[in-house]
């Protein structure tokens, strides 16, 4: 097409009516305009004449960046931006023949609403294949432009939101999610109880309430809106805090939502509303709320959306939506679209608030269950930590204990369960019983560990037995085939490292004697520990590696270190040492730099410990046990060999009594040579040399008596007739606590009284 034929008139060639083709170009429903290769008008049809409310006379030989430019002209209300990248278009296919699409959002002249448009730019070439003009055809793609939007947003929405289980930051994902895209301003407030994970009454509100402004953002650079943000953006303490109270707005509450607010409505109802600026709804609201009248006013508020939090039937709270400025108002559709967004962000904040209120149960219960306060004992000083793993990871099964022994010793427990939540709690607290019980009789470490396996195993079969269904630990049933590869031990499978059962755990177990100043220690499966000694040197005990509880037909070793009075012992779990931002070896080096500038205060080393490794919040619990060692005095200890004669009975007698005359404890002399008489004699008839008597006074009075004999006395009810057999019932009636204990050399029974009150 040259450009002398695009100068005829439109109806008329030279000779005569148009041919067919003009009529198709000039009654063609489909907006054409044809311009030259620089971008001035040539031709233009009917219908981008109605388009553009002007005629051809005006718009021929002008280029798309002048046609907004006489005042009166219709079209100058598209924004300038859309005509110059126009031109710049038509200019670029003129000079290199290759077709260009434009996509634009505009409200043409006399349209009541924006529409969308797709314009494209063709090259046209004449016979000899030279570049001649540009056509251009515009589409208007409104409905198909509003589904790819509306698509896009909720695809946008699915992928942005739900990505944490925290409340707060999943309410932030929606607020980023819309705006600026959807909305000028978003505020998301939910009722107080979601933020602790507290279950709300099913369906709409109709009472008061108390919200929380959980995140709010608005489009803008300017001061204001940073200001918003960074209000939006406060931790939970300071969250902006509304009161959604029914009835009249009282002089002074401002925050609140009065009865006939939309958002209040929106509450009480369960229904979303749309508003546009001049309803009766909005000036009612605004007129009772003068702050917020004044901030709608002042940000040129154009539209109001109201749309409810709700998820499993239950109303969580309001989020508001405004669009302002030169915004278009909200339609009907984009209503839908926005109730569609907040129904997926409800699911994931309603799933958020489900995790916290299992992670604050699995919280209390793991505090509840671990050791409150150390207690009582002379063998060490302690100091104990507790730090719960990252709000994904969940809360898990480590725990701490220290436990008073027989002969002033103590047990030092550290442990691990596997997993993380109420099962690994509920798991942690029978282990730990299990292991107060065992260590209460007294029982060798490896020993004590052999018997926390069965447990374990135990345990795992009884899951296995009922299913998972049943049993609500999870896992396949007893009997099910194990991994690829997996070596079969039992009810649980090692494999790759890795415990695959119901139940795994690790535990670390240490017992300090303060009179010998040596400590017994096994582990199973369990980081080892680390002890400064008193010269400031650090060192990782060298304990035999045993297996984790749960695989069975594995043994365990003790072994027996000597740590001089002074020595700083800690005890952790893996959660301390292990962390994506660094190797074993790193953490290992930390941690012996944090314990070699140990000082005085156990609390302040603990916290020295703890902020060299958890810099970033730990992906596993910590469990930190500190503990520096003690010993007694040798005023405080009294120790002698008995020959295995009947006759030195009195003698062991004499003796104690001589002892507690020493040790001004006279009160409890008639006592004592009864404990003393009963355990020397029985050690005498029944056990071997060599047989030793031993007198402990720290915060209770300790009487033991050795021999090289494996066989424990038992408690019995002697018969009426009978003359011997009340020895123990009597000792046991005499004694606060009492007990035997076994050692590689044989055993010891011993008998504990409390001393008199000074």
């Amino acid at each position: 097409m040259s450009a002398a034929r695009s100068e005829e008139p439109p109806g008329e060639g030279p000779s005569g009516p148009a041919p067919l083709s003009e009529r198709a170009f000039e009654q063609s429903p489909v907006p054409w305009m044809l311009c030259a290769p620089d971008g001035r008008l040539l031709r233009i049809n009917e219908a981008m004449k109605r388009l553009a409310g002007l005629w051809e006379g005006e718009l021929r030989g002008r280029l798309p960046t002048e046609l907004g430019q006489d005042d009166d002209a219709p079209i100058n209300q598209v924004d300038s931006s859309v005509f110059e990248e126009s031109t710049r278009l038509i200019r670029e296919v003129g000079a290199t023949g290759v077709p260009q699409t434009l996509e634009t959002y505009v409200q043409v002249p006399g349209a009541l609403e924006t529409h969308a448009w797709e314009v494209r730019y063709t090259p046209v070439r004449g016979a000899d294949g030279e570049l001649e003009a540009v056509a251009l055809t515009a589409v208007d793609f409104t409905e198909q432009f509003a589904a790819r939007q509306r698509l896009g947003l909720l695809n946008a929405a699915t992928t942005g939101i739900g990505a944490s289980l925290d409340v707060t930051r999943t309410a932030r994902d929606l607020v980023d999610v819309t705006v600026p895209v959807f909305a000028d301003f978003v505020s998301v407030d939910l009722l107080d109880g979601v933020f602790h994970g507290e279950e709300p009454a099913a369906g709409p509100l109709p009472g008061p309430v108390l919200l929380r402004r959980a995140a709010q953002a608005r489009s803008g650079t300017d001061p204001e809106a940073a200001q918003d943000d960074a209000a939006a953006r406060q931790t939970d303490t300071d969250l902006v805090r509304e009161r959604y109270t029914p009835g009249v707005v009282e002089e002074g509450e401002r925050g609140s939502y009065p009865l006939d607010s939309p958002p209040a409505r929106c509450l009480a109802t369960g229904r979303s509303g749309r508003y546009a600026v001049g309803d009766l709804e909005l000036e009612s609201w605004f007129a009772a709320d003068t702050a917020r009248g004044a901030w709608a006013r002042r940000h040129g508020l154009v539209s109001l959306l109201t749309v409810p939090v709700t998820a499993r039937e239950t109303t969580l709270g309001v989020v508001i939506l405004c669009r302002l400025g030169a915004a278009a108002p909200f339609t009907a559709d984009e209503q839908s679209i926005a109730e569609e967004l907040v129904a997926h962000a409800a699911i994931c904040l309603d799933n958020a608030r489900r995790y916290t209120r299992e992670r604050t149960t699995a919280l209390t219960l793991q505090h509840s269950l671990l050791q409150q306060r150390p207690p009582r004992q002379a063998a060490v000083e302690v100091a104990t930590r507790y730090v719960p793993a990252s709000g994904q990871a969940g809360v898990g099964g480590d725990w701490y204990d220290v436990i008073p022994l027989s002969g002033t010793r103590v047990a030092l427990v550290v442990g691990d369960v596997t997993g993380h939540g109420l099962q690994a709690s509920v798991t942690m607290a029978r282990l730990r019983t299990a292991v107060r019980t065992l260590a209460d009789v007294d029982l060798p470490p490896d020993e004590l560990l052999s018997h926390l396996d069965d447990l374990v195993i135990s345990l795992n079969a009884e899951a296995g037995a009922y299913g998972p269904e049943d049993s609500g630990f999870g896992g396949g049933a007893l009997g099910t085939d194990p991994p690829p590869g997996a070596s079969v031990l039992g009810p649980s499978a090692f494999f790759d490292g890795q415990v695959f059962g119901d139940i795994g755990a690790t535990c670390l177990y240490a017992v300090y004697d303060p009179i010998a100043c040596r400590a017994a220690l096994a582990r199973a499966g369990h980081p080892v520990p680390a002890v400064r000694l008193p010269n400031g040197e650090v060192e990782f005990l060298d304990v035999p590696a045993g297996p984790p509880l749960g695989l069975g037909g594995l043994a365990f070793e003790t072994v027996d270190v000597e740590l001089p009075a002074g020595s700083l012992l800690a005890l952790f779990t893996d959660g301390l040492i292990e962390s994506r931002h660094r190797d074993l070896d790193e953490s290992l080096r930390l941690l012996a730099s944090s314990l070699a500038a140990a000082g005085t205060d156990l609390l302040a080393v603990s916290e020295r410990v703890l902020g060299a490794l958890t810099r970033h919040r730990p992906e596993d619990d910590v469990a930190l046990l500190l503990a520096r060692t003690r010993t007694l005095g040798a005023d405080q200890v009294a120790d002698w060999e008995i020959t295995a004669d009947p006759a030195n009975v009195a003698e062991a007698r004499r003796l104690a009594a001589r002892q507690l005359a020493r040790w001004g404890l006279d009160e409890l002399v008639f006592v004592t040579e009864l404990v003393v008489s009963e355990l020397v004699t029985n050690a005498i008839r029944h056990g071997r040399p060599p047989i030793r008597l031993r007198l402990i006074r720290d915060s209770a009075l300790t009487c033991e008596v050795s021999d090289s004999s494996s066989t424990a006395p038992h408690l019995r009810r002697a018969r009426t007739m009978e003359e011997g057999g009340r020895g123990l019932m009597l000792v046991a009636q005499c004694a606060t606590r009492w007990g035997t204990r076994h050692s590689a050399d044989g055993k010891t029974i011993w008998a504990e009284q409390a001393l008199p009150p000074h």
